[in-house]
């Protein structure tokens, strides 16, 4: 296995990242409304997990 020059990684690392951020601008400034970055998880179609709930419910009590 060939060594990997650490530098190397990160420089392509931060060209990544700013791919990643370049993308992000765009797709927000096309797609108009957008969540908030790392808010994906309050999105308002959620669907609650009764199972979940109930176990939690179950487990109270005892």
């Amino acid at each position: 296995m060939a060594k990997q020059d650490p530098q190397e990684l990160l420089k392509h690392k931060h060209e990544q990242d700013d791919h990643k951020r370049q993308f992000t601008n765009y797709s927000r400034s096309v797609s108009g409304h957008t969540e908030m970055e790392a808010g994906q998880e309050f999105s308002q179609d959620h669907v609650t997990d009764d199972q979940n709930r109930m176990k939690s419910v179950e487990n109270k009590r005892t």
